[in-house]
C-alpha cells in the first residue's frame, strides 16, 4: 500500500503566495512537488499568509483561520519582511517571531524538528527598489534574518538562508514578477531547492 502523503502547512506573506506569480509556482508549492519527485509524499501545502502581513498580523490570521490541526507532518514559516519594511524594531519582531515559532511547533503536534524557517529575501536588491537606500535594507535584513536564526536555534527549528539568492537576482531578466519587488517561480524554485536537502532530513 501507498503510505499516507505527510501533510504541509506554509505560513508567511508575499512571499509564501507569490505575489504576481502562478500558484504553481510558490515554493511550498514548488517544495511539496520536488519533495515527491524525489520519494518523499509531501502533500501540497495549506496555505495561511497575505501579501503585507507583519508577524503580528500572521498570528491574529492563524488565530481567526479556525485552523486548530495538530498533526501537520511539515510547517514551515517565512516572515519578518513587513517588519523591517514599516520600521519596527528587532526587539518586537523577536518576541513575536518566537511566539510564531511556537504556534509553528504547536501546528506540528509539539515537534520543532518538523518546522523549517526561511530567511527574508533583501527587497533592497528589487527593482522596486531602486531609489531606496539598498545599502541599510540590507543591513536591517541582516538584522532581523539574524534574529529569527537565533530563535530557530533556541527553539530546536531548521533556519534556511535563502537571503543570498534573493541578493543574486539583482539585474537578472525574468526573476521578478511586474511589480518589480517579488519573484518568479524561477528564482522560487532556488528557494525550494534549498530547502528540500532539510526537509529530507528532518522527514526522514
Amino acid at each position: 500500500m501507498p503510505t499516507a502523503a505527510i501533510s504541509y502547512l506554509a505560513l508567511g506573506d508575499s512571499y509564501t503566495i507569490g505575489e504576481g506569480a502562478a500558484a504553481a509556482d510558490r515554493w511550498p508549492v514548488q517544495l511539496a512537488a520536488q519533495a515527491r519527485a524525489h520519494g518523499l509524499n509531501l502533500a501540497s501545502p495549506d496555505i495561511i499568509a497575505r501579501t503585507g502581513w507583519t508577524t503580528a498580523e500572521l498570528q491574529a490570521a492563524i488565530a481567526a483561520s479556525g485552523n486548530r490541526r495538530r498533526d501537520y507532518g511539515l510547517v514551515s514559516l517565512l516572515i519578518g519582511v513587513n517588519n523591517q519594511y514599516r520600521g519596527q524594531g528587532v526587539d518586537l519582531y523577536r518576541r513575536e517571531f518566537r511566539q510564531l515559532l511556537a504556534t509553528a511547533t504547536a501546528f506540528a503536534g509539539g515537534k520543532a524538528g518538523h518546522v523549517v524557517v526561511l530567511s527574508i529575501p533583501d527587497w533592497g536588491q528589487t527593482p522596486f527598489a531602486h531609489d531606496r537606500d539598498a545599502a541599510q535594507i540590507a543591513r536591517e535584513i541582516d538584522q532581523f534574518n539574524a534574529v529569527a536564526q537565533q530563535e530557530c536555534q533556541a527553539a530546536g527549528v531548521a533556519f534556511v538562508a535563502v537571503t543570498d539568492l534573493t541578493r543574486a537576482a539583482a539585474g537578472a531578466a525574468g526573476q521578478f514578477t511586474s511589480d518589480g519587488l517579488h519573484y518568479t517561480g524561477p528564482q522560487m524554485r532556488q528557494w525550494a531547492s534549498r530547502a528540500l536537502p532539510v526537509v529530507q532530513g528532518l522527514l526522514k
